[in-house]
């Protein structure tokens, strides 16, 4: 059966995701992409009424798949610091997976020409989680917004740091297969995260306000 709709939207999407990624965005042209997605281009324009629209709703893909298997900090655990240590070791594990990575090269390629797309997977990728940690730190350590925004920055720029730049300029060699959250632990080097939560959060946490 045809794909139609939302369907054969969600479709083009996907493949438009990898062909970006496989291509680049200039070698990627809307005759390829229509080709790979096994549709016309005719059909193609209907969805999407230009490359750079295209590219800018995959990012907007990236964003709900990306947030989805992110999660918050809530999710990992009751006790506060192990919760706060291993989202953070998940948002590492992520970012060094192979697809995500590249995407992320792809966006940084991109920014001069497409300012809309980079600020998008930016927010996306690094101020959202910011943001779910940030509100974790208010709720569960008892921080004023300003300090718990400040707190989770730092607590993400010395989770990134050095693996991440590493990934990112090829020195490390990067896996295409997904990281399931089960192998945080063996994929990631927790003993720094560690260390940064213990010595940026107060030792005793206040008690849950009730948000998540």
């Amino acid at each position: 059966m045809a794909r139609r709709g939302a369907e054969l939207r969600k479709h083009i999407l996907l493949t438009a995701k990898d062909v970006f990624l496989e291509m680049g965005f200039e070698r990627a042209s809307m005759d390829v992409l229509a080709a790979r997605a096994e549709t016309s281009k005719r059909t193609l324009y209907a969805h999407f009424e230009s490359k750079d629209k295209l590219f800018l709703a995959v990012v907007d893909l990236v964003r709900e798949l990306y947030l989805d298997k992110l999660k918050t900090p809530a999710h990992y655990g009751d006790d506060p610091a192990q919760a706060v240590t291993l989202f953070c070791g998940r948002f590492l594990q992520m970012l060094v997976w192979g697809p995500s990575l590249r995407t992320c090269r792809l966006g940084i390629a991109e920014a001069d020409r497409l300012p809309e797309a980079a600020g998008r997977y930016y927010e996306a990728i690094f101020d959202t989680a910011e943001e779910r940690l940030a509100t974790f730190l208010g709720d569960r350590y008892g921080l004023p917004a300003p300090d718990a925004r400040s707190t989770a920055r730092d607590l993400l720029g010395r989770t990134l740091y050095p693996r991440f730049v590493r990934a990112l300029f090829g020195v490390d060699e990067l896996r295409d297969d997904w990281p399931e959250e089960s192998s945080i632990p063996t994929d990631i080097d927790l003993a720094p995260i560690r260390t940064a939560v213990t010595t940026l959060l107060p030792a005793a946490p206040a008690a849950p306000s009730g948000r998540r």
